[in-house]
């Protein structure tokens, strides 16, 4: 478990690229930080280990532990190689590492964090779920499961995991209610950010936390998960699974609708050379920003 700096308490919630570009952001300003991950993801790597050792899926956590890990750590690096060829192909080392180091402590939160203290982690990534959960979405013609299918999925009108009451570990929870700022997004909204944050238990967490509640609103929706969706779909999405939001942080220079949005919204640049991911230094800035 990481000792608190002098800065914020900062909890990222979400899952996949974009949460750990928030955590990349974050940790430049953070004292506390920590990730609460999305365990949904069916596809690939992940999918394959979750059905074969019966775990939650890995991927997203081990791109936050990578966003987290010291600047020099070939370790990092090794994370992310993907197997080419053989019956390995297309797992990540760092899925099959974590894996192995679940089972070695016995217990996923503690896997984890032994995974996250021979990064040399800036933070703590913790599990939204302990439990191996399926992702499930309503949409127009009825009922889509699994991660994978919900993102092919268009006309989403909510989702839900199964089974409803998959436990969050209690780290989450004092993490999220003892927050200074807890960054929601960005991501795939419905796959990622709310796949963690309709876990049973988080989104009464975010109701209670006092701190600063800032959804990161994706630079262009997404098809065809949200498509066509403005800044004020995503917010409406969010409020229809009990998710708060205090402030808004968007770029819609690119051309992202606002819609009408119904609390305080921030908008400013939060792109840098590629227009499609956000630049973690403009997040940053942004995000510290909102703080003072």
């Amino acid at each position: 478990m990481s000792p608190a700096g002098p800065g914020p308490a900062v909890v990222a919630l979400g899952g996949g690229h974009g949460t750990a570009v928030t955590l990349r952001a974050a940790r430049t300003y953070a004292g506390l930080l920590t990730a609460v991950v999305s365990v949904a993801d069916d596809g690939g790597s992940s999918g394959r280990l979750s059905e074969l050792l019966d775990v939650v899926a890995l991927g997203d956590m081990r791109k936050c532990l990578v966003a987290l890990a010291a600047e020099d750590s070939a370790l990092a690096v090794a994370f992310e190689h993907r197997f080419e060829e053989g019956e390995l192909a297309g797992h990540a080392l760092g899925n099959l590492v974590l894996a192995g180091l679940i089972e070695a402590a016995g217990e996923l939160v503690s896997g984890v964090r032994e995974a996250a203290q021979l990064l040399g982690a800036d933070g703590d990534v913790v599990p939204a779920t302990v439990e191996r959960v399926v992702l499930k979405a309503n949409v127009a013609h009825g009922e889509v499961a699994g991660q994978v299918a919900v993102s092919a999925a268009g006309g989403i009108e909510t989702v839900s995991l199964v089974p409803a009451d998959a436990p969050p570990p209690r780290l989450a929870i004092e993490r999220i209610e003892a927050a200074d700022q807890v960054v929601i997004g960005p991501g795939s909204l419905f796959t990622s950010v709310l796949a963690a944050a309709a876990v049973t238990g988080v989104a009464e967490a975010l109701a209670r936390c006092r701190g600063q509640r800032v959804y990161v609103c994706n630079l262009h929706p997404q098809k065809p998960e949200t498509a066509d969706f403005d800044v004020a779909d995503h917010l409406a999405a969010l409020a229809r699974h009990g998710v708060p939001v205090d402030v808004v942080l968007c770029d819609t220079s690119l051309g992202l609708p606002r819609g009408r949005v119904a609390i305080d919204l921030v908008d400013v640049p939060l792109t840098a050379d590629n227009p499609l991911v956000h630049s973690p230094g403009r997040l940053a800035l942004a995000l510290s920003s909102l703080l003072s």
